[in-house]
């Protein structure tokens, strides 16, 4: 967009003597008697002007980037490039590449009646564009055909710079056909549903205010309910798993492990608005000042089920919703402890981090989380109710948390600065923290699978009642 000239152009840099701006004249010919007057008004117009279209502007984009953070994305961007996929050639030969964690050749040379259905078996190489997610080690996922294709990532087998590709192993393909996909995105959340990890599970509903919610169970003693009979007791700990923003249920089965090993039952929880579980009329994310009332849901089903402690997981939002339950659920006393993930324990950070990430002024932000919090801001955010975002500081609230906390959080999140956490292990006796490298948003278990569950099992016992 070209601005008009300014009428400020004809003017003179700079004052006389006197004080008084003179508008430049041609040798010999005598000034306007009236005109600094009104150049002085014309002047004064262009700067409220100016003033006025820098707010507008400033005020629109802080408009945009409060929706961003509070409208649920309706799907994810393919934006990796997939350049080839090679299926490696079954062979009775024993291959022990570094990081295949598929069991070498015999999962690659298991007898087709010996496959799981709808898994195809086998490993290989996939080709991929180069970048500061792809390039990183460790164990990921990499969805395409729009979601429906899944398939498991391992070690990096190849990198060169200079082309901009990087060569993965495939460890498994769980649908869909790699071979045809040109385009997908990378994610943390490895496996598609418990059975994948080697869990078997209930499919479960609970009843939270927008309608019924799916969930999984995961029985401690790996002996899921009989389909048609009454659920049946599982008594003792129960770690219930809450998801980050535009994530869902599968990214909690990365935690399943280590759940089962120090004995609890495990619940995997959908909540409003996150594409498993109904919207809430408005269809905005409450940043954890609405979803807390969802996981309440959840531990009163566990409960009814024999659950006698609860353990709360979460990643990203996904602990500012634990937090919130943590302080204002009925059920707070049956909160043992927490485990944080890569978490917002602060969402005035996080907008700060955003706009400063995006070279945009500091009051971009201060303006977006003031549209997020106030009533008018509503109409542009469209949120039903605002949300109040200081009751989700816990920086500042630290003395009011009371839940024994642990949050592991790499130094390399790009979405989620760790320096809040940092801060609030720093003064607050209730929370300790591991920090992690390397790892982007909520992958620290990616990264270093061994290093998180040693963290949490370790940690956890001691805050479980005997």
């Amino acid at each position: 967009m070209v601005l008009p000239r300014s009428p400020l152009s004809s003017w003179s840099a700079g004052p006389t003597q006197s004080g008084v701006f003179r508008n430049p004249v041609v040798s010999g010919a005598a000034p306007a008697p009236q005109g600094w007057k009104r150049g002085a008004v014309i002047g004064a117009a262009a700067v409220a002007g100016a003033a006025s279209l820098t707010f507008g502007l400033s005020s629109a984009v802080a408009a945009y980037l409060a929706r961003q953070v509070v409208v649920p994305p309706r799907y994810r961007s393919e934006d990796l490039t997939i350049f080839n996929y090679t299926p490696q050639t079954p062979t009775s030969e024993t291959t022990d590449e570094p990081g295949d964690q598929s069991g070498g050749s015999d999962a690659a040379s298991r007898a087709p009646d010996e496959a799981e259905p709808s898994r195809t078996t086998g490993v290989g190489e996939v080709t991929l564009a180069a970048t500061v997610e792809t390039t990183v080690d460790g164990v990921y996922s990499l969805r395409f055909h729009g979601g429906a294709g899944h398939a498991r990532i391992g070690a990096i087998r190849s990198w060169a710079p200079a082309t901009g590709r990087v060569v993965r192993e495939v460890e498994e393909i769980y649908s869909g056909d790699l071979s045809t996909a040109t385009k997908g995105w990378w994610s943390g959340t490895v496996y598609p549903d418990p059975a994948r990890a080697g869990f078997p599970y209930e499919d479960v509903e609970i009843p939270i205010e927008v309608g019924p919610a799916p969930a999984w169970v995961v029985p401690v003693d790996g002996r899921p309910t009989p389909p048609g009979e009454r659920p049946r007791m599982l008594e003792g700990p129960w770690a219930i798993m809450v998801h980050g923003r535009g994530a869902q249920r599968m990214e909690g089965l990365r935690a399943l492990k280590t759940a089962r090993d120090l004995g609890m039952t495990s619940m995997l929880i959908s909540y409003r608005n996150d594409r498993e579980a109904p919207s809430s009329l408005d269809n905005r994310y409450g940043l954890g000042f609405t979803e807390w009332k969802d996981v309440q849901v959840a531990i009163s089903y566990a409960k009814s089920r024999g659950a006698t402690d609860i353990v709360l997981f979460g990643w990203s939002m996904g602990g500012a919703i634990c937090l919130q339950t943590a302080d204002l659920s009925f059920y707070r006393d049956d909160i043992a402890a927490m485990v944080l993930t890569g978490p917002v324990v602060d969402w005035f950070t996080l907008f700060t981090h955003h706009t400063a990430s995006r070279k945009l002024p500091a009051q971009i932000g201060n303006l977006s989380s003031g549209l997020i919090s106030s009533h008018k801001g509503r109409y542009l955010t469209g949120l039903a109710t605002p949300v109040d975002l200081a009751s989700l500081d816990w920086v500042t609230r630290y003395k009011e948390l009371r839940t024994p906390t642990l949050i592991l959080h790499s130094k390399d999140d790009e979405f989620v600065p760790d320096s809040a956490g940092r801060e609030l292990a720093r003064i607050s006796p209730f929370v300790d923290f591991v920090a992690f490298r390397r790892a982007r948003h909520t992958k620290e278990w990616n990264v270093d699978p061994h290093r998180w569950e040693d963290a949490v099992a370790k940690w956890l016992p001691g805050r479980l009642p005997e």
